[in-house]
């Protein structure tokens, strides 16, 4: 009796993965199909596990900072025309953070809005638009634990992931305004997102006699660790006056600020008190934000939710944070940019 050898699986390399997500990307933007959508979204995990296991032989470098084109303001503002990945690295040793005004068009917003509430909806009541992500099973047990703390009551957030169409709407608004290309030039390799370092945010203005919240600055680095990364915070609303906006302290600080004091929220939080004395000189500050507009930085950066009792409307924002794959934050499951 003859026995058959069984093939081994064939060799896929990290090139031919990433070519795939960028062939079914250009399929679900043209086919607007939720399953291609899908097919997406698990080809970008594959592909990021393979840039994390990915050798490297040398540390990527960050690009030359251009100081000489950074505005000499404590809170950095350029029109979009004006973004390179060296003025981002100035104003990040700088002051901690780049605003880019009206970088995602009207379109865009208004296409991530829509999407963002019909996938909350479809979470609450159930639907197409909500399906939680499967990552391998080595992510599992943390995912299941990050997505309670984000559903939860007043957290405000909502995995893109979690969300196909909103998804393709979130690559797709950052492809047409050149951050995917922008993320890889400033972190210097291809960049990869994480499932549970996204977020969709609804966040609701505070009710009428509420008491003062014990405070929530921060920085990501807290509890990241040592990474390589580039966040994307997308206002899709007004906010800072008329809904909960940003507190920010505009300038680099050389490592992690004094956490878990007294008045702050969380161990990994920084008291009202260290925040002021961290901006000293430069000051808090609290922008208006209109939809479209960017703002970007790092794991250093302190700032924190800003509410007040003039806001009355709730804010929606994307937050995305891209990670260079050679120090991608220890636990969280990957998707390739």
């Amino acid at each position: 009796m003859l026995f058959r050898s069984k093939k081994a699986a064939p060799v896929v390399s990290t090139d031919q993965l990433l070519a795939e997500v960028d062939e079914l990307f250009t399929a679900a933007r043209e086919s607007g199909d939720p399953r291609v959508e899908r097919q997406l979204l698990a080809a970008r995990h594959r592909a990021g596990l393979a840039l994390l296991e990915r050798p490297t032989s040398d540390d990527p470098e960050f690009p030359k900072p251009d100081f000489g084109a950074l505005p000499t303001s404590p809170l950095p503002e350029v029109e979009p025309g004006a973004l390179t990945a060296g003025l981002v690295r100035a104003a990040l040793l700088r002051n901690g953070c780049l605003l880019i005004r009206g970088l995602i068009p009207a379109p865009g917003v208004d296409r991530l809005l829509e999407t963002i509430d019909r996938a909350y909806v479809a979470r609450r009541e159930g639907g197409d638009a909500y399906e939680p992500f499967e990552a391998d099973e080595r992510f599992q047990n943390r995912l299941l634990f990050d997505r309670d703390l984000v559903s939860a009551d007043g957290w405000g957030g909502l995995w893109p992931a979690d969300a196909p169409d909103a998804a393709l709407a979130m690559f797709d608004a950052f492809d047409r305004a050149g951050l995917l290309s922008l993320a890889e030039q400033y972190l210097g390799e291809r960049p990869a997102i994480s499932v549970n370092k996204s977020l969709l945010r609804r966040v609701e203005p505070p009710s009428p006699g509420d008491a003062p919240a014990p405070s929530t600055w921060h920085q990501d680095g807290a509890f990241l660790g040592a990474v390589r990364a580039l966040n994307v915070w997308v206002a899709l609303s007004r906010c800072g006056d008329v809904a909960p906006g940003m507190d920010l302290v505009p300038r680099r600080l050389g490592g992690l600020a004094l956490a878990g004091t007294d008045g702050a929220a969380f161990d990994w939080s920084v008291s009202q008190a260290v925040a002021e004395e961290a901006a000293g000189e430069a000051g808090i500050v609290r922008p208006v934000f209109e939809p479209g507009d960017v703002l970007l930085f790092d794991e250093l950066f302190l700032h924190a939710t800003a509410t007040a009792p003039e806001m009355t409307q709730p804010r929606y924002a994307v937050e995305c944070w891209f990670f260079g794959p050679s120090r991608f934050p220890e636990g969280y499951a990957p998707l390739a940019a």
